[in-house]
């Protein structure tokens, strides 16, 4: 499908994450920390373009259940529309907290709240291989007799509906927190608090937490985070950080009955005879992770970062590449953005990384489209320039 709702209201993300900015700014408060907040964005970015690989085998299999093997062809009434809501929230509900309490499934959710900021811009901070576990428990649907144009409109829209509820600026609401999850609710959910670990899983409707027995009010304000914090601005590290933790945790397990049960308990579980384990975090003691470079550095990947979110933009919409040229599209996306966060990390091989992906980038660019305008040439040659004489300078101040 080419109408993709998330993708068609990315202006509307940044507009508001732009307002949410500009209201803390004038309230003097801090919630946005530059490097998170690009790191935030870049897992939804890196999300968005692996993701037009990884739909192709999730919306097909639905497709495929649904043409073969629906009991019903449900016709598009708004009562069946009202029920698809439901039925799709209900099940994200289900998705979501077992996501949080089966190893494995953490591997795909972890991302998400990795961040230790709480701001709109946390919405966006979707893991890769999420989809590999929830799409699964909409299949039903399929069953039932939902087309995958229905579903996927209402999955879209409950997944918009959660973007607004990421942020601080928002404080209580009144009777509409009886029914719908709202901005504290989620804040409980993004809390490495005790009280606030595994608590309300909603998507839209936080009825389904009062139901099930996962409710928690919003009492002290939330720490944010993990408890195993992530400490890299990395998007794929972040991605794959857990995987590795599992990996290593599997060694350690003896027998087969074993390494199930770890992939399949909740997060941090291990037998008796693994005794070596990290630290118990200490949510009120615990230092947030961060990284200082000079201003020049943050400017630098600010600009670099809205020519890379252009270009993914446009890739996303794009629908004349071919599935070789994609992959190289996808490749340099992810190149770009872990870049970026070498250059937060002040790491020496940045300047050279970045050197090389600039000349890789224009290369592809010229190739695929073989411009000849000459407004498109001078767009070329300018940025190359600015990069150039920015990476110039970089290369100075990152010794």
């Amino acid at each position: 499908m080419n109408f993709n709702l998330i993708i068609l209201s990315i202006p509307l993300y940044f507009l508001l994450i732009g307002l949410e900015v500009l209201i803390d700014k004038l309230n003097h408060r801090s919630n946005y920390r530059f490097n998170d907040a690009i790191t935030n964005i870049s897992c939804g970015m890196g999300e968005q373009v692996t993701g037009v690989f990884f739909k192709l085998f999730i919306v097909g299999l639905y497709s495929y259940l649904y043409a073969q093997y629906a009991f019903f062809h449900i016709p598009l009434t708004w009562y069946s529309w009202l029920i698809l809501f439901l039925s799709v929230d209900f099940f994200y509900y289900w998705f979501h907290r077992y996501s949080h309490v089966i190893n494995l499934f953490w591997g795909g959710h972890v991302v998400h709240h990795q961040s230790e900021e709480y701001n709109l811009s946390v919405a966006l901070r979707q893991g890769w291989f999420q989809k590999f576990f929830s799409f699964g428990f909409y299949l039903p649907l399929a069953l039932v007799g939902f087309s995958p144009v229905q579903f996927l409109t209402v999955s879209s829209l409950v997944t918009l509906y959660q973007f607004w509820i990421h942020t601080r600026s928002i404080g209580k609401l009144g009777v509409f927190e009886y029914v719908f999850n709202t901005p504290s609710h989620h804040r409980v959910h993004h809390g490495v608090n005790p009280k606030y670990i595994d608590k309300n899983h909603a998507g839209t409707l936080i009825i389904w937490d009062r139901m099930f027995g996962t409710f928690q009010e919003e009492e002290e304000e939330p720490r944010y985070g993990i408890t195993q914090p992530v400490n890299t601005w990395d998007p794929v590290e972040a991605n794959l950080q857990h995987w590795k933790g599992m990996y290593r945790g599997l060694q350690k397990m003896k027998g087969g009955k074993d390494k199930l049960r770890y992939l399949f308990m909740p997060p941090g579980w291990k037998p008796a005879y693994v005794t070596e384990g990290g630290k118990d975090f200490d949510p009120v003691n615990y230092k947030k992770f961060d990284t200082q470079v000079p201003v020049s550095v943050n400017y630098y990947v600010l600009f670099q970062y809205a020519v890379t979110l252009a270009g993914a933009t446009f890739f996303l919409f794009s629908n004349n590449l071919s599935i070789p040229d994609k992959l190289i599209a996808c490749g340099l996306v992810i190149i770009s953005i872990v870049n970026f966060s070498n250059l937060f990390e002040s790491k020496n091989y940045a300047v050279g990384i970045e050197t090389g992906r600039i000349a890789l980038t224009l290369a592809c660019l010229v190739g695929w489209y073989q411009v000849r305008s000459p407004l498109f040439i001078g767009g070329y040659v300018l940025w190359l320039g600015i990069s150039g004489c920015w990476l110039y300078f970089l290369r100075t101040r990152l010794r």
